[in-house]
């Protein structure tokens, strides 16, 4: 039995990659193979230990192993966790673990390997940065060719115009369904800044996504900030270089940056075909963006002349091209009555820890007494706004 009801469908906005160490050097270009990195587990709960206990076997787990995780069956969600999944690594083995989840589609973020590509630095040289993107781009293609229901998300840095542009054509001839790109400002421009219009415009006529997602931009605050004079706070997992208190309470404040700088530069409204979704990074700021954004271009385009030719209002622009994955511990209820049904995603964060044992669960709950029709916006038709091609016809999914 699989964990996802069978007569529910259930698209699942977020769930990863556990890379093993050489999964950039791997699939980088020969020349560059010296200067990429090795993917580091520094920032988990992943030890050194079990990585290299991995690799050992060939860079697969043991078949005792494997066979433990597919006992689990529908609890595979539950227990079945970070680099010990089954799956985590294995793109066969994460075809068994989507039959034992259920889930019709499944976007397959990366986890630790976006370090350079993703790098804050102007001091990165950019054969370095897209070299990196190349190769992890490479990989996932790879990993999500083994499963129909896999939706792999590439990754492009904005640093680039030019070269950012080279890294579109390449991903829009793969398999690849949506394009993650980091949540900071390339450098020295805006995400709406005119050098980035045939970016846009391209994916918009493509009809391929963009997605912003957690580790997009540094995921702490500067060292200033911390500064209270008292004992360092420790990160949620127990050590120092994941998220601490003050990090998550301001977790929201990149993306939301980044998408008010998407509708107030014109992007969203140049390009009504450009959808994208903000993943793992919260939603209960969602609500207070649209009535922000909806006061600020009413009372500021008197002065701002760019702000005069919008024809949509920034929450009519985010209703209709925008979603959102909420915390699985966040009332999501609430969020849907502060601002509409239409803007949130489930997602499960498979195999990561962080999306809980039970998140249909926890999900339900929030949802409460709100009718079905609710429900199949959250679980699937908010999702296939965003990717209209990932509908998975019931019917034949039953009769195979």
């Amino acid at each position: 039995m699989a964990y996802a009801p069978a007569d529910r469908d259930i698209y699942d906005a977020d769930s990863h990659i556990m890379e093993l160490p050489d999964f950039l050097k791997r699939y980088a270009d020969p020349g560059l193979r010296d200067e990429i990195p090795e993917v580091s587990y520094s920032a988990s709960i992943v030890t050194d230990e079990e990585v290299a206990v991995i690799m050992d076997q060939g860079g697969r787990h043991s078949d005792e192993h494997v066979a433990a995780q597919v006992a689990l069956g529908d609890a595979l969600i539950e227990k079945s966790k970070e680099i010990q999944a089954l799956g985590a690594f294995n793109p066969g083995d994460r075809r068994t673990a989507m039959d034992l989840l259920g889930f019709r589609k499944q976007l397959v973020f990366a986890t630790h390997s976006l370090r350079m590509p993703f790098s804050p630095s102007s001091k990165l040289e950019s054969r370095l940065r897209y070299g990196a993107t190349r190769a992890h781009n490479r990989h996932m293609i790879e990993f999500c060719a083994a499963d129909d229901r896999l939706m792999g998300v590439a990754a492009i840095p904005l640093d680039d115009p030019e070269l950012a542009l080279k890294e579109l054509d390449f991903v829009l001839a793969s398999n690849l369904k949506a394009v993650w790109v980091p949540h900071r400002a390339p450098l020295d421009r805006s995400p709406g800044h005119i050098d980035f219009d045939p970016f846009w415009a391209k994916m918009a006529e493509a009809g391929i996504p963009f997605v912003l997602h957690v580790g997009g931009a540094p995921l702490q605050l500067a060292k200033a900030w911390m500064n209270n004079g008292r004992p360092p706070t420790k990160d949620w997992l127990g050590g120092g270089e994941n998220l601490r208190t003050k990090d998550v309470a301001v977790l929201h404040e990149g993306p939301e940056q980044f998408l008010t700088m998407m509708i107030l530069d014109g992007v969203l409204h140049r390009n009504p075909g450009l959808k994208g979704a903000a993943v793992e990074l919260g939603a209960g700021w969602v609500p207070e963006l649209l009535r922000r954004l909806d006061w600020v271009v009413k009372h500021w385009s008197r002065n701002d002349a760019n702000l005069q030719g919008l024809h949509r209002t920034p929450s009519e622009q985010i209703t209709q091209q925008l979603a959102f994955t909420p915390f699985v511990f966040e009332e999501v209820g609430n969020f849907i009555d502060q601002s509409n049904e239409d803007l949130y995603l489930f997602s499960s964060d498979y195999p990561h820890i962080e999306g809980g044992r039970n998140p249909i669960g926890r999900f339900e709950a929030s949802l409460g007494e709100r009718p079905a029709s609710v429900r199949d916006k959250f679980y699937a038709e908010n999702f296939l706004r965003i990717f209209p091609n990932a509908r998975v016809d019931r019917k034949a999914t039953v009769a195979a």
